[in-house]
C-alpha cells in the first residue's frame, strides 16, 4: 500500500505516466447548479488553495465554471498555467468525430485554450452497443490526436473497468487516468490495483461517498480519535493510499474545510479498518449495465 505523509499540502502533486505532474486534490462541480452558485464556488476554491478543478460537459455549467476559473486566477493572482483544470466528453459525443467536436465545445465554453486533461467519461458498454469496443477505440483515438497536438496535456478514462482498459492498451498512446466511483464502503480494489500496475493514477469521484457514509459508526469513531470530521477522514484515506480526491461543495465552510486535510495522518490501523469496511456504499452504477 502506499502511503503518503503529514508533508503533503494543497499544492503536492502525483507526477503522471508522462511527467505531467496534477495537484493531490482536486474540486469537484458535479451537480454545482448553473449561473452565479458555480461561479463563486469556482472562484472561491481557488481562492482559498485549490489548484486543481474537475468538470464535465454533461454538468451543464461549464460557462459558469469557466467565469469561476478566470475570476478566480485572477483574485488569486495566479496564472492560467497554475491551475489545472480536468473536463470530460460525455457518453452522447463518443466516436472520433463527436469527440473532436466536444472537446473544442468544453474549450470554448470554458474559455481556455488547452485543458489539463480530458477523460472519457463512461465507456460504451456491450448493453447498449454492438460495436461497444470500437466505439471506445475511435473516441480515444481522437483523445490521443488532441493530445499529441498539444492541446491537452494528459488524457484518461473515467469509470472504466480493467476489460475496458485494456481494448486501450494496444494504442498509440495509454489512459494516464482513471476516474471511479471511490469512498469507504466502496474501494474497487482490483481496479485500483490493475490501474496501478499499469501506471494508471486513480481518481475518486464522491469521495465522501453518500451521505450514509459520513453517518458510518467506525468513520465517526476514526473522526473523534483525530479531532476532525467524517468527510475529512474520507479524504484524508484516499490521499494516504495514493488515490486522488476530488471533493465537491457548494457551501463555503465546507470548500475551505475539505483542503484541511493536511495536518493530520490516519494510522496504518486505522487505513485497515476502512479498507475492510463492508461494501455497501456504493452508488450502483455500473459500467456495464448503465444505459444512459
Amino acid at each position: 500500500m502506499t502511503h503518503y505523509s503529514t508533508s503533503m499540502n494543497a499544492r503536492s502533486t502525483f507526477k503522471l505516466i508522462n511527467g505531467v505532474e496534477i495537484p493531490v486534490i482536486g474540486f469537484g462541480t458535479w451537480q454545482t447548479p448553473d449561473g452565479e452558485v458555480a461561479v463563486s464556488a469556482v472562484k472561491q476554491a481557488i481562492t482559498d488553495g485549490y489548484r486543481h478543478i474537475d468538470c464535465a460537459a454533461v454538468y451543464g455549467n461549464e460557462k459558469s465554471v469557466g467565469q469561476g476559473i478566470a475570476e478566480g486566477i485572477k483574485a488569486a493572482g495566479i496564472t492560467r498555467e497554475q491551475l489545472f483544470v480536468t473536463s470530460k466528453v460525455w457518453n452522447t459525443e463518443r466516436g472520433y468525430e463527436k469527440t473532436k467536436a466536444a472537446f473544442y465545445k468544453t474549450l470554448a465554453d470554458l474559455r481556455l485554450s488547452y485543458l489539463d486533461l480530458y477523460l472519457v467519461h463512461w465507456p460504451a458498454n456491450s448493453k447498449q452497443y454492438t460495436n461497444a469496443e470500437e466505439l471506445n477505440r475511435e473516441t480515444w483515438k481522437a483523445m490521443i490526436e488532441l493530445y499529441l497536438e498539444g492541446r491537452i496535456r494528459s488524457i484518461g478514462i473515467s469509470n472504466f473497468l480493467p476489460h475496458h482498459l485494456e481494448q486501450l492498451f494496444d494504442m498509440e498512446v495509454q489512459p494516464m487516468v482513471n476516474q471511479i466511483e471511490y469512498h469507504p464502503g466502496f474501494l474497487q480494489k482490483e481496479n485500483v490495483a490493475f490501474c496501478r500496475q499499469h501506471q494508471i493514477l486513480v481518481e475518486a469521484w464522491s469521495p465522501l461517498g453518500s451521505g450514509r457514509v459520513l453517518q458510518d459508526k467506525d468513520l465517526q469513531r476514526i473522526a473523534d480519535k483525530y479531532q476532525t470530521s467524517t468527510a475529512k477522514v474520507c479524504i484524508r484515506m484516499a490521499l494516504q493510499n495514493g488515490v486522488l480526491p476530488l471533493p465537491k461543495s457548494i457551501t463555503a465552510k465546507r470548500i475551505t474545510d475539505n483542503l484541511q486535510v493536511f495536518g493530520f495522518e490516519l494510522s496504518k490501523e486505522d487505513i485497515e479498518l476502512i479498507a475492510n469496511m463492508p461494501e455497501s456504499y456504493g452508488s450502483g452504477l455500473d459500467p456495464d449495465q448503465i444505459d444512459f
